[in-house]
């Protein structure tokens, strides 16, 4: 499954309205780390499916919403709670440690 593309124009309908616990991955198409988080967090949409919505927002395609949350290096992950931040981690992880994230959160 692919990772939903979050933008400074659709951050507010698509990661805000989803209802579920939200996990926004920024990154950069010039960074490795970020490359190799990306398969990792595939696997996790499927496995949560509606669960948890997964984006993907690209500093700089999204300056705004990188801006917003004061990311200042790439990958960073937050995740969100009714719009609110209620945690993040910086660099790749491992995807059990990002899974305990996860249940620790929904």
């Amino acid at each position: 499954m692919a990772l939903n593309k979050v933008t400074d124009d659709n951050f507010n309908s698509e990661a805000l309205q989803a209802g579920a616990l939200v996990m926004l991955d920024f990154g950069a198409t010039w960074c490795g780390p970020c490359k190799a988080l990306e398969p990792i967090l595939a696997e996790i949409s499927e496995e949560y499916g509606d669960r948890i919505f997964i984006g993907k927002a690209d500093i700089e395609e999204a300056p705004k919403i990188a801006e917003r949350f004061s990311i200042m290096s790439v990958p960073t992950v937050i995740f969100l709670k009714a719009g609110e931040e209620v945690g993040r981690f910086v660099g790749a992880e491992r995807k059990d440690k990002i899974v305990k994230k996860i249940e620790g959160y929904l």
